[in-house]
């Protein structure tokens, strides 16, 4: 199996309890593939999945006692969508009851470094379920909608759901396509699509949608995840574009039928118009200073 190295702003973000001597080995072999966030509690790891966009959680056999075990089977019953990991890099008298601790709290998946190819299946295993991210899944079934598309019209579906969460308004979209607001916006207009503003919504409610799949998330901190300025802002724009409370929102959709509404809605009505339709050409020297 060949792996890929990811360009250096999609790396997955691990999170991890490790000894101090596996930290080094732990950030080596994910080199160009993952980053690691070395935490020192579990309730620390805790604190990050609620804080930031995690991938994954690595926890090392030897640093999880007993009373840790709470907390990890929290973290698996609150974040399903973000997979546990063990480690093993040494066997001591305590091992066997902490690996079977870990197995008892959630915890489904043992690497065990010690063995021939050990750091090897420790990156498979944590860069597997990068294919299981909602941007990924929104893109596998986008490019089948759009057999033929033009490029253009791909680099636009593609920045909709791999854009970082700071694009937050179609000048924010206009700008790393390349092209004005107007310009964006004229072109949709003349096309007779659906404004991109509405494209730029539901993708993000996509993303929304399956950050909420782990209940450990409250809406706040979803909010905060996705850039909205506050909790209450969040709610006021899903009543406005869902005609719903953010609650009602969290409970009605996932992230996968999310993804389907907003291709319902906004691709397979327009599929004809968008395997032949571009918004980006290149704009006008003096507009690009």
């Amino acid at each position: 199996m060949t792996i890929a190295v990811a360009p250096q702003g999609s790396l997955t973000s691990v999170a991890t309890v490790l000894l101090p001597g596996e930290r080094p080995r732990v950030d080596a072999a994910g080199e160009g593939l993952y980053r690691t966030l070395h935490r020192e509690s579990v309730m620390d790891v805790l604190t990050e999945l609620r804080r930031q966009r995690i991938g994954a959680v690595l926890l090392s056999v030897t640093r999880c006692a007993e009373d840790d075990m709470t907390q990890v089977a929290r973290i698996v019953r609150e974040f399903p969508r973000i997979p546990a990991v063990a480690l093993l890099s040494q066997v001591e008298a305590a091992t066997a009851q902490a690996v079977l601790s870990l197995g008892k709290s959630g915890v489904r998946a043992l690497v065990d470094v010690r063995q021939p190819g050990g750091w090897r299946e420790l990156r498979e295993v944590l860069i597997a379920d990068r294919d299981a991210d909602i941007e990924r899944l929104a893109l596998a079934q986008l490019s089948l909608d759009l057999v033929g598309a033009p490029d253009g019209c791909w680099r636009f579906f593609e920045l909709l759901f791999k854009a970082p969460p700071q694009v937050t308004t179609v000048r924010h979209l206009a700008t790393q396509l390349g092209v004005l607001p107007s310009t964006l916006m004229s072109r949709f207009f003349r096309a007779s699509l659906p404004a991109p503003k509405r494209y730029l919504t539901l993708a993000r409610l996509t993303r929304v949608a399956r950050m909420f799949e782990n209940p450990g998330l409250s809406i706040a901190n979803v909010a905060n995840h996705m850039e909205y300025s506050s909790p209450q802002s969040f709610g006021r724009h899903v009543r406005s574009m869902m005609r719903m409370t953010a609650l009602e929102f969290r409970q009605r959709y996932d992230g996968e039928g999310m993804l389907q509404r907003f291709r319902d809605e906004l691709v397979h009505p327009f599929s004809d118009v968008l395997r032949a339709f571009s918004p980006v050409s290149r704009l006008p020297r003096w507009a690009r200073r």
